[in-house]
């Protein structure tokens, strides 16, 4: 018996990788059509009546979760987002399946054996009511997870808690890892606001340091500090206006 899923996503290309992933993990699923918003998301659900479908959770007009508490037919959900705990740990408690972005070939085998499954859940509304309730409540900062490189025609995803430290040069910042190093437009500046603050700090007018890799502090002539990364040859300099975070060291 054929299996019909519909996808939703207004990021083409993450739609249409979540697409051939599905394709191999599960060939006889029948994926009958590819939404870009929330309102065609539901409309194609409504008209196509699929047994699953694959739900981003942000999506112009109507959200993934706006999508599945309106929808009439009954079908499996499976919610997509990017990285956040906070929303993973409401998904496990209202016991609603979810994948989370970049989807990777495991995560989704497990999410499709639980789907194939006679006894699968279908939607529930009051489950969803809750779910959105709690992801509409009081939330800590959403910071940077993923920065995304391009290489010639094709992207680099880096994890942002893999990075050691961040550096501007000319038109470009380059992003350093343990043991690789990309090159991004996004200006220092317009990074800095975007981290986590707790985690990165910034050193320089154009460094910031992933502070948990910090070996060592180091005290030169004039006063000045210099820092040695875990696994990375290089020193960083700390510039006067920074000092003050490494004084309790």
């Amino acid at each position: 018996m054929s299996v019909t899923a519909v996808i939703a996503d207004d990021e083409a290309e993450l739609a249409a990788h979540l697409q051939r992933q599905l394709a191999a993990a599960w060939p006889e699923l029948d994926v009958a059509g590819i939404a870009r918003n929330g309102p065609e998301a539901l409309e194609l659900l409504e008209r196509e009546r699929p047994d699953v479908a694959f739900l981003d959770i942000r999506m112009p007009g109507l959200s993934g979760l706006e999508v599945a508490k309106r929808l009439t037919a009954q079908c499996r959900v499976v919610f997509v987002t990017a990285f956040d705990h906070y929303a993973v740990e409401a998904f496990e408690q209202e016991a609603v399946d979810y994948l989370l972005k970049p989807v990777t070939p495991e995560r989704l085998a497990r999410t499709v054996e639980r789907l194939r499954r006679p006894s699968a859940p279908t939607h529930d509304p009051a489950a969803l009511s809750a779910l959105l309730e709690r992801l509409q409540g009081p939330k800590e900062p959403e910071y940077l997870q993923w920065i995304r490189a391009g290489l010639g025609e094709r992207v680099q995803l880096v994890a942002v808690n893999e990075v050691f430290y961040f550096h501007a040069s000319a038109k470009y910042t380059s992003v350093v890892t343990a043991g690789d190093e990309v090159m991004i437009r996004t200006p220092i500046k317009a990074l800095a606001d975007q981290l986590d603050p707790q985690r990165f700090w910034q050193i320089h007018r154009g460094t910031i340091v992933n502070a948990s890799v910090v070996e060592a502090v180091h005290r030169e002539f004039g006063g000045r500090l210099s820092l040695t990364l875990r696994g990375r040859p290089e020193s960083l300099t700390v510039s006067r206006p920074f000092v003050h975070l490494f004084r309790q060291m």
